[in-house]
């Protein structure tokens, strides 16, 4: 069984990842007004339902059913997102990374491969995880070639798995990495990561 699942900081390829605090606040709510965020996701985080999001996101941090961090590029010291392990199942050794968001400026960057390898590392090989899932809507198109191109294996759909703010029920597609294919995923990660901070010097 993995040891307690909580965020701590890490970092990869000028990304640090610090746990959710209010500190971070004033920070993310003014990268989350961008409507183009949201449009897959359960719902907004911006204008009046930013403090909401916010504030629930600390809630279910500190208490321990999820591990909720900030994004930070190194580079700039700018706050631009937001990610957590969310369906922590310690008993289990599985966790998904989900709840992911980042400003649109860092979107087919270094960003989301960054803090991926960072949340992969850490669960596989300091946590001991057997399973990390990711999930998406279907016609998130984009996000599923996103999570692809880190290495995860897609299992398949959930068919009216959830509903979405317009009242329509969504598809979710989901993928996973496993710890036996953790070494293999992890240097593609870092091998794309070098090329890609490469790219953005």
């Amino acid at each position: 069984m993995p040891r307690q699942i909580v965020a701590v900081p890490l970092e990869a390829a000028g990304v640090r990842l610090e746990p959710l605090a209010e500190a971070h606040r004033e920070g993310l709510r003014r990268v989350a007004q961008a409507p183009e965020i949201w449009a897959h996701m359960p719902g907004p985080a911006m204008g009046e339902a930013f403090d909401p999001w916010f504030n629930g996101a600390l809630a279910v941090s500190a208490a321990g059913p999820e591990a909720a961090w900030a994004v930070r590029t190194l580079s700039d010291g700018v706050l631009v997102g937001s990610t957590r392990y969310l369906n922590i199942e310690a008993a289990h050794a599985r966790v998904e990374i989900g709840h992911t968001w980042y400003a649109p400026s860092v979107w087919a960057g270094v960003v989301n491969p960054a803090c991926k390898f960072a949340l992969m590392r850490y669960g596989f090989e300091t946590l001991g995880l057997n399973r990390i899932e990711l999930k998406t809507d279907i016609r998130n198109t984009r996000s599923q070639g996103a999570i692809a191109r880190l290495g995860a294996t897609r299992e398949g759909v959930f068919r009216a798995h959830m509903i979405r703010p317009d009242g329509s029920l969504r598809d979710t597609v989901y993928f996973s990495v496993i710890r036996d294919e953790w070494p293999a995923v992890g240097e593609g990660l870092r091998a794309r990561l070098a090329h890609l901070s490469k790219e953005t010097v």
